[in-house]
């Protein structure tokens, strides 16, 4: 069984792009804290490469920005493509089936009814059909909006 369902903060504003045939796709990364301290009695946290499909990835996008407390749900894909200096690159992400809004529209820890919600995808494709649909180019890499090295100090994290 694939399944993973992670609680955190989104590091930006969600990417919206559009395959070319039609499919909105988000991509985001969502900082978790992890369970334990160091000897310094800091918390870490991981970061977490996430995508979204259909109307689901419209919501993220519209709803969502830098900071924003989300609860994810959905299953770990790996692919790998050969990048332009010909070197094979490895890609790990959680495919979301759901997505849940847990803070409110103005960032604070309120609930607020109207903007809160579960915003899942009108069709859900078959694993296999989604893993299969035709996408951009992914000889480029499909995630060097996202950088090499993310370098962040406790001033950069929301939480």
């Amino acid at each position: 069984m694939n399944k993973v369902l992670l609680v955190g903060r989104l590091t930006k504003d969600p990417e919206l792009r559009t395959t070319p045939s039609g499919m909105a796709v988000t991509r985001f990364t969502i900082a978790v804290s992890q369970n334990f301290t160091n000897k310094n009695g800091e918390r870490g946290a991981d970061f977490i490469n996430c995508s979204a499909w259909g109307r689901q990835a419209d919501n993220i996008s519209k709803y969502c920005h830098k900071g924003s407390l989300v609860s994810a749900e959905g299953r770990i894909r790996t692919s790998s493509y050969d990048a332009q200096d010909g070197s094979k690159r490895y890609v790990t992400e959680v495919v979301c089936e759901t997505v849940n809004f847990l803070s409110s529209k103005s960032g604070s820890n309120e609930s607020n009814n109207d903007y809160q919600g579960n915003f899942e995808s009108e069709e859900v494709l078959p694993v296999n059909q989604v893993d299969n649909m035709e996408t951009a180019d992914l000889s480029e890499d499909p995630f060097k909006s996202f950088g090499e090295e993310i370098t962040l100090t406790s001033d950069d994290l929301p939480f």
